[in-house]
């Protein structure tokens, strides 16, 4: 679900927690990233629908998140209101445990900077925790599972389901499980899912063909799509039981801030962390041999290098073409 898929290290136990804190980091440095790229009118949709859903339905409301990651989504909807006042239970479920244990410190750590005053408790006998702020309780209740089989063994249980950046990594053959989450007439929302555009700036020679590697490697994984966007947006235009109600860009655009030095937050780290993962998908692609067009490794290297110090610079800008999509399920789905 979170991250790019490419499994814990082998180098021994320093080595693993060294990649998961690093890999937590990341997920926090692109929450200000994703801020910026989040569409607000298929936003306010999902608003509404919430708001609506949790007067219609008795108990609270039910959302079930997928690729949870550190938590930032559900941080999200209760800074910007996006889930109603009043109770909700959110089930965030990720297949990455050493991610998900990275909720709860998150989530104290952010309650303990907002503005409003916010509390966080333990939720009793298992690992969730409750948000309480003055107008919201939210039941917070992580689970590491695969999400199509997770949502399988609680078809109709919920009134919303979200995946962020996910659409890409499970495979699309995968959609239909996830949605037998819902309750008829709940609501999915699908934001930040790539679309087949990377791109760095300033223009280098070898982009184009960094490019297709890196989207050739995502094409060659399980469940990997570059397209995935379109692709999603395809299907689930012509579901039957389903009715899109929105599509949006979601770009990421990750530059200098304006008229600082650096980059914004965290932001040089999000941007090492995508290099890293563009030098490893790379890198394998050109080891496995094959047609790799005019880039070799030291071609590579030599990329890598000059984007590194475009970041220690702050000259580099990243763009990527992503898509959210938002709809529901028929009533008598």
């Amino acid at each position: 679900m979170t991250g790019d898929g490419d499994g814990p290290p082998e180098a021994g136990d320093d080595a693993l927690a060294a990649d998961t804190a690093a890999f937590r980091r990341y997920l926090r440095a692109k929450q200000s990233v994703d801020d910026r790229a989040l569409d607000r009118r298929l936003l306010g949709i999902l608003r509404e629908r919430l708001a609506e859903r949790a007067v219609a339905t008795e108990g609270p409301l039910r959302v079930l998140e997928v690729g949870a990651g550190v938590g930032t989504m559900v941080a999200r909807l209760i800074d910007w209101e996006v889930l109603p006042p009043g109770e909700t239970r959110y089930v965030a479920v990720d297949r990455d445990p050493d991610a998900l244990a990275g909720l709860g410190p998150f989530l104290r750590e952010w309650a303990a900077e907002r503005d409003a005053p916010t509390s966080i408790d333990d939720g009793g006998d298992d690992d969730a925790l409750v948000v309480e702020t003055d107008a919201r309780t939210v039941r917070v209740e992580p689970v590491a599972a695969d999400a199509p089989a997770y949502a399988a063994a609680h078809a109709g249980e919920s009134d919303a389901l979200i995946g962020m950046a996910l659409l890409d990594v499970l495979g699309l053959d995968r959609l239909d499980p996830l949605l037998d989450a819902l309750a008829p007439g709940g609501t999915y929302y699908f934001p930040i899912t790539f679309d087949g555009a990377t791109r760095f700036r300033p223009a280098r020679p070898d982009d184009r063909e960094v490019e297709r590697l890196y989207h050739r490697h995502m094409d060659e994984k399980p469940g990997g799509n570059s397209r995935a966007g379109g692709a999603a947006l395809a299907r689930l235009r012509e579901a039957d039981g389903s009715t899109l109600l929105g599509a949006a860009g979601s770009d990421w655009i990750a530059r200098p801030a304006d008229g600082e030095a650096g980059y914004p937050g965290d932001e040089a780290f999000f941007l090492r962390h995508i290099l890293d993962t563009v030098e490893a998908a790379v890198g394998e692609v050109i080891a496995d041999g094959g047609e790799t067009g005019s880039v070799s490794a030291d071609d590579l290297d030599a990329w890598l290098e000059i984007r590194r110090g475009q970041v220690d610079s702050g000259t580099l800008v990243y763009l990527t073409h992503q898509l959210d999509l938002i709809g529901r399920v028929d009533d008598d789905a």
